[in-house]
């Protein structure tokens, strides 16, 4: 089947099924969802290029097939009265394969869309392009200056900013450490804590160690005042086994760990941090937090020096 195609008839599936879920209630918990896992042969493998998560009328989950990138990075997509928000672009350019635009505008209908990022890594903004210079969209750069103006910082990393959806009041809480520009997300309607790749099942590695200990220590301040059901990141490398991660570079992960982390950990993992003023390497359930060399820190610098 032609790859245009393939894309529409996914397309018309893809708004189909998505009724009839909601009508139905079909969903599994999110606790228990098996995302799709990819396949053994990418050649052989007929997954949607993006797989939506219907928690509500108004929230929905995202996550690219791995056999469009390895990372297959989670997406999450807020609506309010107003307007919607989506939180991160995935790792492809390439509408036809990877049609996020196209996605997003079945569930959001003619909102208008605010489009921010977890941070500034490739397999989070791949796809900025099919939203740059669109009617109804603002894209904020995945960078820290942009987001700061965008959202009206005044104590950037201390501060906090908020996202106005009409009759649903988002707040974004800085957390630089794994990158400069990293920001949480977090929605008192669904309760999730939003964390990009600072905290999610699998290999977290960290650029900045002592602003990775600052942010985690704010995220943990923030879930013990807020009420937080659950913390959810951008990727899935864990197994459900503990200390067992997917290779980097995997399409195929069939026995992973749940996407939802359970907010207590980050007070544990504050705790464990607050230990270690050097950076060292931490093993806990279903997460590994890696300070990068100096090569991979200097590589960062220079890929964002390069996007500038």
């Amino acid at each position: 089947m032609p790859s245009m195609l393939r894309s529409i008839v996914l397309l018309v599936l893809l708004s189909v099924s998505l009724k009839s879920v909601l009508a139905l209630g079909a969903q599994p918990l999110l606790e228990d969802k098996q995302w799709n896992h990819g396949a053994e042969d990418c050649a052989k493998d007929e997954g949607p290029p993006i797989e939506v998560y219907a928690y509500s009328e108004t929230s929905f989950i995202l996550r690219q097939n791995m056999c469009l990138s390895f990372e297959a990075p989670f997406m999450y997509v807020l609506l309010g009265d107003d307007s919607a928000l989506l939180v991160d672009t995935g790792a492809s350019e390439n509408s036809t394969e990877f049609p996020l635009y196209e996605t997003v505008k079945s569930l959001i209908g003619e909102k208008p869309l605010l489009v921010v990022h977890s941070h500034g890594h490739g397999d989070h903004r791949g796809a900025d392009i099919q939203f740059e210079g669109v009617e109804g969209v603002t894209l904020v750069r995945a960078e820290k200056d942009a987001v700061m103006n965008a959202l009206a910082f005044s104590d950037w990393p201390e501060g906090e900013g908020v996202i106005q959806l009409g009759g649903r009041e988002l707040t974004v809480i800085p957390i630089p450490g794994h990158q400069e520009e990293s920001v949480a997300v977090y929605d008192p309607q669904t309760k999730w804590l939003l964390t990009g790749d600072t905290v999610y099942p699998g290999l977290i590695y960290v650029k900045n160690w002592q602003d990775y200990r600052d942010s985690i220590a704010r995220l943990a301040r923030f879930a013990e005042q807020r009420d937080v059901s659950l913390v959810l990141g951008s990727h899935i490398e864990a197994t459900h086994r503990q200390g067992e991660y997917y290779p980097i570079g995997a399409t195929y992960q069939p026995e992973e760990a749940p996407l939802p982390i359970r907010p207590e950990v980050l007070a544990t993992i504050d705790a464990q941090l607050q230990q270690l003023p050097k950076a060292t390497e931490v093993e806990l359930a279903r997460l590994r937090i890696v300070p990068m060399s100096l090569m991979q820190r200097s590589l960062s610098d220079v890929a964002r020096w390069l996007r500038q």
